[in-house]
């Protein structure tokens, strides 16, 4: 007991008297095993996790459909029923942040290098090998972007309000901390009854699952970058190349998280998105434009039109097998992701109403990632269709060369290629300096680091164990076991996710009449 508690002194004295110890233990002890067998026996944790993500996928695949969309709905008629005029903050508030820079931000913490890496490789994945007809047909080009929209649209974004908002909810508009746990307290009876173990265990899952989903897309970014290198400059495409880019990549997002949201996350989410624009801007111009604007419309229209069906079936295509490796774990993945997205839109939405909130992260980010796939992913495609380039054989064999073996095929290759990776790197450096300031704030109550010191200790030693992680993975070869068993360490943060809506419905109805009356 007494080394215990010189233990919990020691970390108090260099991580702060606001440190939740147990929240902080209890991550961190979910945490290291897997960097352990992640590092040592990556086929264990390879075959353990991958039988668990059958199990879930086969016999719980319902409850993942059904619940992304009845988040997506619910979060929807928040919105535009009274209660969507209901300020997040006082009635008199402004936002904080210009659209410009809010709609940036969150769009690179979102997204970043998931819709980079994914917007070439999977559109080429269900054009080659679609759930049901023929593969490379125009017809199955067709279905390849209509799948990619409904996993890229509102579901996803959906799942990210129905934490996000109940969060900003609670915390500047009621005055609570911002943490998980504090959110749900109504249902229970108030803030006492999700202070003792039940709230300890909501805000670890919370913690555990922002660090296990974040890091897959470190290494994913990673290894793009390193694809990226290889192809552009001929460095050699080795891990030792991959272990390099994430050290000096976990330098830099650990210094941009030091510097804060209105700082350095500010002007890199504005980097991203203009550099998205430049990159789309060379593709209407090099690219075959009049297709990519038909293939826009057609998949967007496709998407409305079935979107209802799609949202309500436990089957889609007819494929249950497509349905369980494909789309069964997109949702899952949008779970895995939703506490440190729905955490950092949060933190950067004070002063918004709800129905701003809900409209503009339901709508924008998901047309602008359609028209970004639509002429990426069109290009691509295109390229296959009606020259004969076989895109959709080297993306099977290395997903991560999507972006750089259609870059290879246009115009000024060079100069698009260290755009690229510019890119990349910018939104691996957003998504991990945003996942490191929200778990700072989840290990510490909500409050954040009582002084500049101790916030700093803390964000670095957050952004030490996501950089440590993603080079353990990449020389265990177990990061795709990492993602499979972050999704399924996602799987009880569904419940959650249920009681966070339930709780904030009926904190809106006791504490917000006025409102409604008055509008």
């Amino acid at each position: 007991m007494g080394k215990g508690k010189q233990m919990e002194d020691l970390i108090r004295k260099l991580l702060g008297n606001h440190l939740d110890i147990r929240v902080f233990y209890g991550a961190t002890l979910l945490v290291l095993p897997f960097i352990l067998v992640g590092g040592l026996f990556p086929d264990l944790l390879a075959a353990v996790s991958n039988k668990v993500l059958a199990y879930l996928t086969q016999s719980w695949s319902w409850l993942y459909l059904g619940s992304v969309s009845f988040f997506a709905l619910v979060c929807l008629v928040i919105a535009i029923s009274p209660f969507g005029k209901v300020r997040l903050g006082r009635d008199d508030e402004v936002p904080e942040h210009s659209r410009i820079s809010w709609f940036s931000m969150l769009f690179s913490a979102g997204m970043g290098i998931g819709l980079v890496f994914w917007a070439i490789a999977e559109p080429i994945y269900h054009f080659t090998g679609p759930p049901m007809g023929t593969g490379n047909s125009a017809e199955s080009a067709r279905m390849a972007f209509e799948i990619f929209f409904f996993h890229w649209g509102i579901h996803a974004w959906g799942t990210y309000v129905a934490v996000g908002l109940p969060l900003a909810y609670f915390q500047f508009r009621r005055g609570k901390p911002g943490v998980i746990s504090q959110c749900i307290a109504p249902l229970f009876g108030g803030s006492d009854a999700m202070g003792g173990k039940a709230g300890t265990l909501v805000d670890i899952l919370a913690v555990w699952a922002t660090v296990m989903g974040v890091v897959t897309s470190l290494g994913l970014g990673a290894l793009q970058i390193t694809s990226g290198l290889a192809h552009s400059a001929g460095i050699p495409g080795t891990t030792l190349s991959t272990t390099i880019i994430i050290s000096v990549i976990t330098v830099m997002f650990i210094a941009s998280a030091l510097s804060g949201v209105k700082r350095g996350i500010k002007f890199l989410s504005l980097l991203n998105v203009t550099l998205m624009l430049v990159m789309l801007g060379f593709f209407a111009l090099y690219g075959p434009f009049g297709y990519l604007v038909r293939t826009f419309l057609l998949g967007f229209g496709d998407y409305l039109r079935e979107l209802l069906p799609l949202s309500t079936s436990f089957t889609l295509f007819d494929n249950l097998a497509w349905t369980r490796s494909w789309t069964v774990f997109y949702w899952a993945w949008w779970i895995a992701w939703a506490p440190f997205v729905g955490a950092f839109i949060a933190t950067i939405s004070r002063g918004r109403t709800i129905r701003e909130f809900v409209l503009v992260v339901m709508i924008l980010p998901v047309i602008f990632s359609f028209i970004f796939a639509s002429f990426l992913g069109g290009t691509a495609i295109h390229l296959e269709l009606f020259q004969g380039i076989a895109i959709g054989e080297i993306v099977s064999q290395s997903v991560e060369v999507a972006l750089f073996e259609t870059l290879k095929h246009l115009p000024f290759y060079g100069v698009l290629a260290f755009l690229a990776n510019v890119l990349i790197a910018s939104f691996f450096i957003t998504s991990a300096d945003s996942a490191t300031y929200v778990i700072t704030r989840f290990s510490t109550g909500g409050r954040g680091a009582e002084n500049g010191k101790i916030r700093r200790r803390l964000i670095i030693f957050w952004g030490v164990l996501l950089g440590g992680l993603a080079v353990v993975l990449i020389y265990s070869g177990g990061l795709k076991a990492l993602q499979t068993a972050s999704i399924v360490g996602a799987f009880p943060f569904i419940f959650v996710m249920y009681m966070l809506l339930a709780s904030t419905i009926k904190d809106l109805f006791k504490h917000n009449k006025p409102i409604k009356k008055n509008n």
